[in-house]
């Protein structure tokens, strides 16, 4: 899993017909504590994200496919969530 932030929106006019009616969103990785790693990727969005949200996103293809019930799709990256809080727990010591 991996935490990021909603930095965009994708739109295309010709895509792969699995993309139809699917929202695609540009996601800045981010440290728990919110401050940008300096890497991105692109996350097909299934809780509708908007720009600015902190999100976790599952970056692995066949749990993406599972979530989209696609036993086929060409994705690889999904937002499966909307962060209220990350909470750090402290090390013993």
């Amino acid at each position: 899993m991996i935490l990021g932030r909603i930095a965009g929106e994708i739109h295309s006019t010709i895509n792969h017909p699995f993309y139809d009616a699917k929202k695609l969103l540009v996601v800045e990785k981010t440290d728990p504590e919110g401050l940008p790693t300096g890497d991105y990727l692109i996350a097909v969005d299934v809780v509708d994200a908007g720009v600015g949200e902190r999100v976790l996103v599952l970056d692995e293809g066949n749990g993406a496919r599972q979530v989209l019930s696609s036993s086929d799709g060409p994705v690889r990256s999904v937002v499966v969530g909307i962060i209220d809080h990350v909470e750090r727990l402290r090390q013993p010591g």
